[in-house]
């Protein structure tokens, strides 16, 4: 009982922040108040949270809502996944990026347990958008591997994955694939019995962690209420057993509360509402070194004096000092207001029309000790309006305008960035059509964005225009191919343009260029699938040609340290993801499954950290209320590197999973589950990640979890 008390205090502190009065959500509630007046009567939830596992529809059957059509997966030319229902719940880790790290051509960038984001077909960073029910997530995690997503995966009722640049109508710019993570906090239809929600516990072995979380919505009408939060404790990991860093990676500790309190106005035609979520978070830097702090260029050359040595200016910090604070760690703190709000039928020749806005004022300290060393600030808007058309000899379309307004800022010894301003402006359209056996799309975008330096008062200005064709066909019942071909225009961002200084985290110093123009992609993908029978599968292929393609070119490396200079050259990325299930009874089946990437400059020279190639097998087995996996996932080793890149040594993890649905009464049920990752307690280190040698993957870990919901 005292544990449950400890995770509703949480939901009882983001309801007092939720309660301060922000003048800035007024305009967008204001907007609202207009169009509430033609709603009514409130309709209930379709389906229950604990609706039984029999009665989940199939991934391909599943709405994917960043779409903007509400289209299945199997309807879209180009690949969509999605996670949801009991596979979501045991598969959520403490990061984003670990949640989806076994999808298909998914890694995660692993900066220790605190900061995790997905790396999708070899692109991380702007190139692949992290969404809140479709408005932009707003941190800082695009710009640094080491800075957190904010998105808590435990409170996620949905995770969408749009690989590839075709889903245009959420960014011109994500080359690499959109994630977009849905929750519950702003309610949108009123509970059945007036009543739901959900209370969960878990713990794991590795990181001697545990976590609660609980959330619960009320109301039957008009006014609808959801109250959710979360709290994490996760210390130290341990890796797999040889490493000669010790038996647990220092710094890898991550503690994390959030907290989201929602209001809507719900009637017969569509919602208005409002969530106000507060986030604190504290985490370590692992692999940080003061040694290196010293560092700066002379022309091409990098050069890294002692401390003793000599003690340079920069920006007014005093480095010539000692240091004994230990790991760095993170103090994170970020409020955010979303506006949501969909109308039904809002005028002749429309579906509905859907506003999203969403106001983020994320900070966070670098600390060293009681000291702190630099503060990131990241103050963002983003809004978003679209209409659906109804049919037009058999179109289907939606078009709308989105905007964004980010003002960024470092400050301390590691302000390698000097202060920012982004703003960007799309307008976008997509439009579908069925025909017999064949599904038509095409979608068009446009941005301009302006991203001016404050203290240089540099101003550099970009558009592009992006365009997608896709088509898919049900050649036979069962099967169906999908193509699609994107040109598609991503800009640089500010840390491309404006980056100068040195950036511990990663151990590199970053020299940005602001004469770099907007990237040009080409990118054709082809699918292959089958989605009846004893025997299932899929498998897409893709190839981008990428003009101008923006990355941090190494000039030099000292000790560890690379001197990286942001320039542009064309590069090209070529994958392939699959996989293959066979039924064997009808309770056992097993799925072989595998990706891998390889992306290169024109002159024939590698990208650094580019995930190798990966395979696995899995037997799954469900039973009445029991279901369960055995799986091992090899990892091949890279050693055809990028200039100055170490090779990774190859590994295979055994993992396992067991879960148990039992109903009660009244439709609420119990889900008990447990999850064993890299049973084998195998020393393994992550390719993509800038600190794979001090920060290894972890080792053996058995989780176990309870989730009730009512």
């Amino acid at each position: 009982m005292q544990r449950i008390h400890n995770r509703l205090s949480i939901l009882a502190r983001a309801a007092r922040a939720a309660a301060r009065p922000w003048p800035r959500v007024a305009p967008a509630l204001a907007t609202g108040v207009l169009c509430s007046h033609v709603w009514a009567q409130a309709p209930t939830a379709n389906v229950p949270d604990n609706a039984p596992t029999d009665d989940v529809p199939s991934l391909q059957s599943v709405t994917v809502s960043a779409d903007g059509l509400g289209r299945s997966a199997a309807e879209m030319a180009a690949p969509a996944s999605v996670l949801e229902g009991d596979e979501l719940v045991q598969r959520r880790g403490a990061t984003l990026g670990e949640t989806l790290e076994a999808e298909p051509g998914i890694r995660a960038s692993h900066f220790g347990a605190g900061a995790s984001r997905p790396v999708i077909r070899g692109m991380d960073g702007p190139r692949v958008q992290i969404l809140s029910d479709g408005a932009e997530q707003q941190d800082a995690s695009s710009i640094s591997p080491d800075h957190a997503v904010t998105s808590e995966p435990m409170l996620a009722r949905q995770i969408e994955v749009l690989r590839g640049p075709s889903a245009l109508i959420q960014g011109g710019g994500v080359v690499g694939g959109v994630v977009n993570v849905l929750d519950n906090k702003v309610p949108t239809a009123a509970p059945a019995k007036g009543v739901e929600g959900s209370a969960e516990l878990r713990a794991d072995s590795a990181a001697r962690g545990k976590a609660g979380a609980a959330q619960v919505t009320v109301g039957k009408g008009p006014l609808v209420l959801h109250v959710e939060g979360v709290g994490r404790d996760d210390g130290d990991y341990a890796v797999g057993r040889g490493w000669e860093g010790g038996q647990r990676v220092q710094g890898s500790f991550n503690r994390t509360s959030t907290g989201s309190v929602g209001l809507s106005w719900v009637g017969s035609r569509g919602f208005l509402g409002v969530a106000y979520t507060q986030q604190r978070a504290r985490y370590g830097l692992p692999g940080h070194d003061h040694d290196i702090e010293d560092c700066h260029p002379h022309g091409t050359h990098l050069h890294c004096g002692g401390h003793g040595d000599h003690a340079h200016d920069d920006g007014g910090h005093d480095h010539d000092h000692e240091h004994d604070h230990g790991v760095p760690v993170v103090d994170l703190r970020s409020g955010r207001w979303d506006v949501r709000g969909e109308l039904r039928d809002p005028f002749a020749g429309f579906d509905s029309l859907r506003l999203r806005l969403g106001v983020t004022d994320y900070k966070h300290d670098e600390k060293e000790g009681d000291e702190v060393a630099t503060t990131f600030r990241n103050k963002g808007f983003s809004g978003r309006v679209e209409l659906e058309h109804k049919p037009i000899l058999g179109w289907r379309g939606v078009f709308g305008i989105a905007s964004s307004d980010r003002k960024f800022s470092a400050l301390g010894e590691e302000a390698y960035v000097q202060p920012t301003r982004t703003r960007r402006t799309s307008l976008f359209w997509l439009e579908t059509l069925k025909w017999n056996d064949w599904q038509l799309e095409g979608a068009l975008r446009h941005e301009r964005q302006e991203v001016r330096a404050e203290e240089s008062d540099v101003v550099r200005k970009h558009n592009g225009t992006s365009a997608s064709l896709g088509a898919t066909w049900r050649f036979t019942p069962g099967y169906q191919v999908a193509a699609s071909f994107t040109h598609a225009q991503r800009m640089p961002t500010a840390e491309e343009l404006f980056a100068r200084g040195l950036h511990m985290a990663t151990r590199t110093y970053e020299i940005g260029s602001d004469t770099l123009r907007a990237e040009r992609s080409n990118n054709l993908d082809i699918g292959l699938s089958k989605t009846s029978g004893d025997t299932t599968f899929g498998v897409n292929a893709y190839h981008n040609r990428i003009g101008g393609y923006v990355y941090g070119q190494t000039l030099d490396a000292v000790d560890g340290v690379q001197l990286l200079q942001y320039t542009q050259a064309s590069a090209r990325f070529t994958g392939l993801e699959g996989h293959i299930r066979q039924r064997i009874t009808r309770n056992l089946g097993v799925t072989l499954f595998g990706d891998v990437v390889n992306a290169r400059l024109a002159d024939g020279s590698r990208l650094p950290r580019v995930a190798p190639a990966r395979a696995g097998v899995r037997l799954d087995a469900r039973w009445q209320g029991w279901e369960g996996m055995v799986e091992w996932v090899q990892t091949a080793a890279a050693r055809k590197l990028a200039a100055y890149e170490t090779p990774t040594a190859g590994f295979g993890m055994l993992n396992l999973g067991a879960s148990y649905r039992l109903p009660t009464s009244e439709g609420r049920s119990w889900l008990f589950y447990v999850r064993g990752t890299n049973l084998t307690n195998k020393l393994a280190y992550s390719h993509v990640s800038f600190i794979k040698d001090q920060a290894p993957l972890m080792g053996r870990s058995i989780s176990i979890g309870a989730r009730y919901a009512f």
